[in-house]
C-alpha cells in the first residue's frame, strides 16, 4: 500500500501538476511556473510557435518530460477549429504537419544525445529534472515492444521523452530509427490533434470543459506508467528477498 502511495505521489509531482489548474490558482501570474502546465494559456501566450517548441522539448530533451504533450495537442486541435473559441488561426493540416516535424526533430535530438552519451547516461545522478526511474521505465517498455516502442511511446508521458534517448544509447540502426520515428511523429498528432478538432466541431462549448478533458488525458495516459513503476518495484523486492 505504501509503495502505491509513493507511485501516485511521483506521478502527481511530475505529471499531474495540470490538475492544479482546475482549482484556478490565481496566486500565479501568466508567466509563472504553473502556466507551463496549462495548454490553453500556453497557446494564448505563444501561439503556434510556442506549441512547436514545447513539442520538440517534450519529445527528446530529457528535462522536457514534465511539459504537456497529449493535452497540448488536443487543446491545439480544439482551438484551431473555426469558431468563437478559435485561438490558433492555422489550418488543421498545417498544424498536424508542424507538430509532426517538431516531434520528428525532437526524437532525433534525443537519439543523438543518447548516442553520444551512451551508458554514461545511466550514471547520471538524480535531480529535479532527471530520475533514473524514467530511463528504466522507458527501457522496460522498449524491451517489451522493441522498435514499436518508438511509435507506441509517443502516446505515453515520460516514455515519449526517454524512448529516443534509449534508442541512441543502445545504438538502434539509423534507418530503422528513422522509419519508426517518422511513423510515430505522424500518427501522434494525426490522432490527437484531429480528435481535438473533431470535438470542437461537434461540441462548440467544449472549451468550457477543457480543464476536465485535460485531466482525463492525464489520468488515462498515466495509468500505464503507474503500473509499470509498481511492477518494477515489485520485481526489485522479489529479487531482494531471493538474495
Amino acid at each position: 500500500m505504501d509503495s502505491l502511495k509513493e507511485d501516485c505521489i511521483t506521478v502527481l509531482l511530475f505529471y499531474f501538476a495540470p490538475i492544479l489548474y482546475v482549482y484556478e490558482l490565481r496566486l500565479f501570474t501568466v508567466s509563472s511556473f504553473w502556466d507551463l502546465f496549462k495548454p490553453q494559456e500556453l497557446i494564448e501566450y505563444g501561439g503556434l510557435a510556442l506549441v512547436l517548441i514545447i513539442i520538440f522539448l517534450e519529445n527528446g530533451v530529457f528535462f522536457g518530460f514534465f511539459l504537456p504533450g497529449d493535452s497540448l495537442l488536443f487543446t491545439a486541435g480544439l482551438l484551431c477549429f473555426p469558431g468563437d473559441s478559435q485561438l490558433l488561426h492555422t489550418a488543421l493540416s498545417a498544424l498536424i504537419i508542424g507538430i509532426a516535424v517538431s516531434a520528428l526533430l525532437g526524437y532525433y535530438f534525443g537519439y543523438f544525445f543518447g548516442y553520444k552519451t551512451g551508458q554514461a547516461f545511466y550514471k547520471r545522478k538524480d535531480s529535479l529534472f532527471f530520475k533514473k526511474q524514467y530511463i528504466i521505465t522507458a527501457e522496460k517498455f522498449y524491451q517489451k515492444y522493441g522498435g514499436f516502442a518508438l511509435i507506441l511511446g509517443r502516446f505515453l508521458p515520460i516514455v515519449r521523452t526517454f524512448a529516443p534517448i534509449l534508442a541512441g544509447v543502445v545504438r538502434v540502426n539509423h534507418a530503422t530509427f528513422f522509419l519508426y520515428n517518422l511513423a510515430g511523429a505522424i500518427l501522434w498528432p494525426l490522432t490527437i490533434v484531429s480528435a481535438g478538432y473533431y470535438v470542437g466541431s461537434v461540441f462548440p462549448g467544449a472549451l468550457h470543459y477543457l480543464d476536465y478533458i485535460v485531466i482525463g488525458f492525464i489520468v488515462v495516459t498515466s495509468i500505464p506508467i503507474i503500473n509499470n513503476i509498481r511492477q518494477q518495484r515489485k520485481e526489485k523486492k522479489e529479487s531482494e528477498r531471493e538474495v
